[in-house]
């Protein structure tokens, strides 16, 4: 008799201990949540109705890109066409830049870019520019 009541203590205190690891199971937690690449800096001005700027055309520009983007999918276009770039990255971001063809003077074109993250997640954005003829 003199054993159970030393070890009921003991056993109590290790029983609650487990309760509450159990209880504290989160399993919302175990997905590793993954940041979206964010994009920045876009260099050409936007293109919006009461302004109407015009870009020159085959224009350079430029846009930043979050440092857990992975670089090696990124990916851009306009009008159905892939546009050339390189990518300049650093440990704080990646800088994206490219030149617009000479088929889309004098044209409306919206460039699109998208790129995945390290751990797996998307993003994507477009810019509507207006082209100015040559």
């Amino acid at each position: 008799m003199k054993v159970t009541k030393t070890f009921s203590p003991i056993l109590f205190i290790v029983a609650a201990l487990f309760t509450n690891t159990v209880c504290a199971y989160d399993p919302g937690q175990t997905e590793i949540a993954c940041k979206k690449p964010h994009f920045r800096d876009f260099s050409l001005p936007i293109y919006s109705e009461p302004d109407k700027i015009e870009v020159a055309p085959e224009s350079t520009f430029s846009f930043m890109l979050s440092p857990w983007t992975d670089p090696n999918t990124i990916k851009l276009n306009a009008k159905n066409q892939d546009i050339d770039f390189t990518v300049e990255s650093n440990s704080s971001f990646h800088r994206v830049k490219a030149k617009l063809p000479a088929d889309f003077n004098g044209k409306f074109v919206r460039i699109n870019s998208n790129a995945k993250a390290l751990l797996g997640c998307s993003e994507k954005i477009g810019w509507l520019i207006k082209v100015a003829d040559q």
